[in-house]
């Protein structure tokens, strides 16, 4: 019999103990992860090992996540990351070296532009800005270095959208890898992969987690370039909490309920806001009178509860903050996706000329609220300028 703190090590952890059949996966907290072999350590050693080892390496509900949009996607594969800016930032560092020239559109996420301005032009990576509603014009913009086009269709703020199709063709042609955000819309609205884009990215903080209580991102890419980006992750040794994979997993499973009912309030309140005495525009693509409705209608299978509006001319300059800090139903802050309703409101600037300079733009996350109310608070909060 062994002495008692020897059996303190290594008491409880029976093999029948820890195979247990459970709908969801394992929740496992570990860094160090056993080999059953010498010889599997020594394949480790050398590259060779196809199994887990280490935790870095990505655990039980990692996988099963990263697993289950990869499926989603129609993907190759697919990692998950801390963040969305984290996933961003980790395709950005996979496929550029010093020396490239990349082209991102003009309305990406604002930390997507930072990451860009701040840390690849320190390594002597090049970023140009497209107009936000690029197609093939995409073409007078590449040089002999141009390496990678970034898209964000629709943009997060004011909700552009590129012609997709027509641009990953031209980058194709070229052998230019294309990236997109595709949070607006998330794998069940649109698929990338379909209109020849390389590399998707989910800030799954939004609609896949679906609670406003997790930070989590993840990058979808095809066996073109998965090779590239697997390297450059195990560089990083990069890898996302097992907690948060697990929630994101759960959210996943009600993502298309969540969706439709966020779809179906956000028009009916941004059809609403279009006729309201207040409001100039409403910025939503599936609205008719959105510039790239007809893009949006062919390349997308649907919208989420995200969209903007713009004052009355004469309402842009009253104090705005009569309006936004009395709305009782409506949070203010930043993300969105999540089943609380949310308001943003600011004045944008970009690189190239767009529709709502000088414009203050609300920007709406419609949560699962009943939409009647929301429409009521934010009918009063109008109301006060």
């Amino acid at each position: 019999m062994h002495k008692i703190s020897t059996r303190l090590i290594n008491s409880g952890k029976q093999e029948s103990q820890l195979s247990i059949n459970t709908i969801n996966p394992p929740l496992h907290r570990a860094s160090t992860v056993l080999f059953d072999s010498y010889a599997d350590m020594l394949k480790a050693n050398q590259g060779r090992f196809e199994g887990i080892e280490y935790g870095t390496s990505g655990l039980a509900a990692q996988k099963a996540f990263e697993s289950a949009m990869t499926e989603l996607e129609g993907a190759h594969g697919c990692r998950a990351f801390q963040s969305g800016i984290a996933a961003i930032a980790m395709v950005l560092t996979a496929f550029t070296a010093q020396g490239d020239h990349i082209l991102i559109c003009d309305n990406v996420y604002g930390p997507t532009r930072r990451f860009c301005n701040e840390m690849l032009a320190k390594y002597g990576v090049t970023t140009e800005f497209l107009p936000s509603a690029s197609g093939a014009d995409i073409s007078g913009f590449i040089r002999e270095n141009t390496r990678l086009v970034f898209m964000e269709s629709p943009g997060s703020n004011t909700f552009e959208i590129q012609d997709i199709p027509a641009i990953t063709k031209v980058c194709r042609e070229k052998g230019i890898v294309t990236v997109m955000d595709n949070t607006w819309a998330t794998p069940l609205y649109l698929n990338p992969f379909k209109l020849g884009v390389d590399v998707s990215i989910q800030s799954a903080t939004k609609y896949i987690t679906g609670h406003s209580d997790i930070l989590l991102g993840t990058v979808s890419a095809t066996e073109e370039h998965w090779e590239t980006f697997e390297k450059c992750c195990g560089i990083y040794e990069a890898f996302a909490s097992q907690e948060d994979c697990y929630q994101a997993l759960r959210g996943l499973r009600t993502l298309q309920v969540r969706l439709r009912q966020h779809e179906k309030s956000a028009l009916e309140i941004a059809r609403w806001l279009s006729g309201h005495e207040a409001v100039e525009s409403v910025i939503h693509p599936a609205l008719e009178s959105h510039p790239q409705h007809e893009i949006w209608k062919r390349d997308f299978t649907g919208s989420s509860g995200l969209f903007g509006f713009t004052l009355r001319e004469d309402l842009e300059n009253k104090d705005h903050a009569l309006f936004v800090d009395s709305l009782k139903l409506f949070g203010l802050g930043y993300s969105w996706g999540g089943y609380k309703s949310l308001i943003t409101g600011g004045r944008f600037q970009r690189t190239n000329p767009f529709g709502y300079e000088g414009k203050t733009i609300f920007r709406l996350n419609i949560g699962l609220e009943d939409p009647q109310d929301l429409m009521d608070d934010l009918d009063q909060g109008l109301g006060r300028i």
